[in-house]
């Protein structure tokens, strides 16, 4: 048994996964754009990722553009059974390393074959549809007419599960009435917790949460609480954060993403730590 199996799992896709995942967005360059300093490092972090027990690692073509797929496929192919990789469509990137919406069918479907063909799939395990309405975060719209292109992929045979990122809680409702929905991907931590409702309502019905940046992102979460907390239990903020989201729901899926072998060390560790009531406490007053 490795330590991240004490996390459990659940359901993605067809698939039963372990909660703590691995992000590869932090396998590209500077800005998730171009290649990274080291590439040898990146193909290390991956293998030992898979060899820790990670069974789910969340990435996109447009991280890079193609290159983090490039190195997916480069350390970890041919594939294990029972890694379930899942990618995100939507976006593009420009010239200046802008974010950039990119919904429109011919876009759609030229990014699922973009990564099928730099994964080296056949198919692709689940695709989340980002919805780029604003960049920062999400706003309501209607996102039908994108969810059809996928869905019409999907029924293709190049897609299995179809997911949502940057979503908000309408969206998920209207994609619902047209496409079974594998999972929800979107900004969510101990200080933002505007998904709240949402995640409840989600696990009710058996569907994962996957949350991105556990400790804010670009802009690092500053918390004294979770510094506290982390200070008191001899671990990390990033572990604290981790294991408050573990506890948070069963259905949340942990996708924390690194270019160090260290810090992936640290965030696995993070399955093996126990948070007291009163921490727990502590960390759920931090939104307030």
């Amino acid at each position: 048994m490795t330590s991240i199996d004490k996390t459990g799992t659940f359901p993605l896709g067809s698939r039963t996964v372990k909660r703590l995942g691995y992000g590869a967005m932090q396998l590209a360059g500077p800005g998730v754009f171009g290649p990274p300093k080291d590439r040898g490092a990146a193909l290390a972090v991956l293998r030992e990722a898979v060899a820790s027990g990670v069974d789910h690692i969340d990435t996109s073509d447009f991280y890079g553009p193609h290159i983090t797929n490039q190195i997916i496929r480069e350390a970890l192919a041919p594939y294990p059974d029972d890694l379930t990789i899942v990618t995100k469509i939507g976006a593009r990137r420009g010239e200046d390393a802008a974010w950039l919406p990119a919904f429109s069918a011919e876009a759609l479907t030229q990014a699922v074959h973009d990564n099928l063909r730099n994964l080296g799939l056949d198919v692709l395990d689940v695709v989340n549809l980002r919805i780029m309405f604003k960049t920062e975060g999400p706003a309501e719209g209607s996102i039908e007419e994108p969810l059809t292109v996928l869905a019409e992929l999907q029924r293709q045979g190049l897609v299995r599960h179809i997911g949502l990122s940057n979503v908000t809680a309408a969206q998920v409702a209207q994609a619902r009435t047209i496409t079974p929905i594998a999972c929800v991907q979107n900004m969510y931590n101990i200080a933002h917790r505007q998904d709240d409702a949402l995640i409840d309502d989600l696990a009710r019905d058996g569907i994962a949460y996957v949350p991105f940046f556990p400790l804010g992102g670009f802009t690092p979460l500053q918390s004294s609480t979770l510094s506290a907390v982390a200070s008191r239990l001899d671990a990390t903020p990033m572990q604290v954060a981790l294991a408050w989201l573990l506890r948070r729901s069963p259905n949340i899926l942990l996708i924390p993403g690194t270019s160090s072998l260290a810090h992936l060390r640290d965030n696995l560790a993070a399955a093996e730590l126990e948070l007291p009531d009163d921490a727990l406490a502590l960390l759920d007053d931090v939104a307030a």
